[in-house]
């Protein structure tokens, strides 16, 4: 049975967050460095994840600001 790649798993983490009000719509998410060691992964499986949620209008980034979460109103939908 395969597992889930470590990005997709956080990203629905994420998700799954937004869904039960742990997190709101303007909520700043952590940085990339602080969010790879909360899950011990990589640098790079967290740029995957928010590259992921972004697509998915999850987020947004502000340059120089942070990433925050969207109103899920706005999100796109997985087919």
């Amino acid at each position: 049975m395969p597992t889930t790649p470590d990005y997709i798993r956080i990203a629905n983490d994420i998700v799954a967050a937004v869904k039960a009000r742990e997190l709101k719509p303007e909520d700043k998410l952590p940085s990339i460095v602080q969010m790879a060691a909360d899950y011990k992964v990589g640098t790079s499986t967290i740029q995957m994840v928010y590259v992921r949620l972004e697509a998915l209008r999850v987020i947004r980034r502000h340059q120089g600001k942070g990433i925050f979460v969207t109103d899920p109103e706005t999100w796109m939908q997985e087919p």
